[in-house]
């Protein structure tokens, strides 16, 4: 059993308050869950993101850096750009064959600022549905971003340019296959995007912070830019840190997701990037791990899926790609993800928790046919994390 909740906090608070947090041990107590309280599991997600180093002596000198550079690609990415744009207006004249909208060369700002907006418009059309059953998103943040949001602002921000892009009819089809095209019914969406409001001028909701950072993602990794699913990544994360109890931290939430979210995506966005499905480092790879994982652990009900044709695409496609967020409530995503960041070999973990939920429905499994079966899979039953989380490590512990 796990040790009453004071008990754990001070064993927390005794760890990270080393000159040098001991990160095996961290690692440990945040394998069986880190407690909100104090911000601890804010802080803690950090050091296991490897956004913060374990001397703490470091920490106030490098959040400064990283904050400031946020801000440097604000002002690159997305002021620049919309202050060209409302420029372009006034100067018409100006406006040579190099800069002209219609510039044919691949290279011309114009063409690079309607290429973004197809990704602009995929990602805003993503965040709008983050967890609609949730009002946090749609709410307006504490700390919006003044850099853009001065109203003395002339220039073209991003809530602007969706409002004004013509590529509204053109959905842009970059979608993974499965990624989110078999949403759980968990997550239905509400009838149309038009019951969202849009907040006041100066304000901006949680959604619209999030359509940021992926926004300024997709530009600064071009190779990956941004695929559907991202969205769910980032979400966990945002959340997490703009709840933080402490304010000092939670006023910083947008720059601190972003580098989490890029440090967690190097880690997997293989499993974006269709080109690499089928190498080592690929998504199909992974897949057939939790067969043949599964094949040790439980080999009749192996046979049954393979008999039946379920193939681990039907399922564990998403489950990988999106470290489960699509399966539960976010409080249970972000309890998994505790010990998924805290796994030192990196989702081999997520793997065993993938078991865990197939051994878990084993009886009805065993039972149904194709259809029922898919839908189990499709939509999982059992809402109990810690019951599944269990059931992983005994599947760790016996290998």
């Amino acid at each position: 059993a796990a040790a009453p909740l004071p008990l754990r906090i001070a064993d927390f608070q005794e760890v990270l308050g080393e000159p040098t947090v001991a990160l095996a041990k961290l690692r440990d107590l945040c394998f069986s869950g880190i407690p909100f309280d104090g911000g601890l599991r804010c802080l803690c997600w950090k050091i296991l993101l490897n956004y913060l180093p374990l001397e703490k002596a470091l920490w106030s000198s490098l959040l400064k850096k990283q904050r400031d550079l946020y801000s440097q690609f604000l002002k690159e990415m997305i002021i620049q750009p919309g202050i060209a744009k409302a420029n372009l207006g006034v100067s018409r004249e100006d406006v040579t064959l190099e800069d002209h909208p219609l510039n044919p060369n691949p290279d011309s700002r114009w063409n690079t600022y309607f290429k973004d907006n197809e990704v602009l418009l995929q990602i805003d059309k993503d965040v709008r549905r983050l967890y609609p059953d949730m009002a946090f998103f749609q709410r307006p943040t504490e700390y919006p971003c003044l850099l853009i949001l001065d109203p003395q602002n002339e220039f073209e921000t991003l809530r602007k340019r969706v409002e004004q892009t013509t590529l509204k009819s053109q959905t842009v089809a970059r979608n993974r296959s499965g990624v989110t095209n078999v949403s759980s019914p968990l997550k239905t969406t509400p009838n149309s995007l038009s019951e969202y409001e849009v907040l006041p001028n100066g304000c901006e909701a949680h959604w619209e912070v999030v359509e940021r950072i992926l926004f300024i993602y997709a530009k600064l990794n071009p190779g990956i830019a941004y695929v559907q699913g991202m969205n769910e990544i980032v979400g966990p994360l945002y959340y997490t840190f703009a709840t933080d109890p402490n304010s000092e931290w939670k006023e910083h939430a947008e720059a601190d997701t972003f580098f989490c979210f890029t440090n967690l995506m190097a880690e997997i966005r293989d499993n974006f990037i269709k080109s690499l499905d089928d190498s080592q480092c690929g998504i199909t790879y992974k897949m057939e791990k939790v067969y043949s994982t599964l094949k040790e652990k439980d080999v009749e009900l192996y046979l049954k899926l393979q008999e039946q044709n379920i193939k681990p695409q039907f399922f564990a496609f998403r489950w990988l790609t999106l470290l489960l967020s699509q399966e539960f409530l976010l409080p249970d995503v972000i309890r998994i993800w505790d010990s998924l960041f805290a796994d030192d070999k990196r989702f081999d973990f997520l793997l065993l928790v993938c078991c865990a939920m197939l051994t878990l429905i084993r009886d009805q499994l065993l039972e149904g046919d194709f259809t029922l079966n898919m839908r189990l899979l499709q939509d999982y039953p059992i809402s109990d994390v810690h019951q599944i989380l269990k059931k992983a490590k005994e599947l760790q512990d016996s290998k």
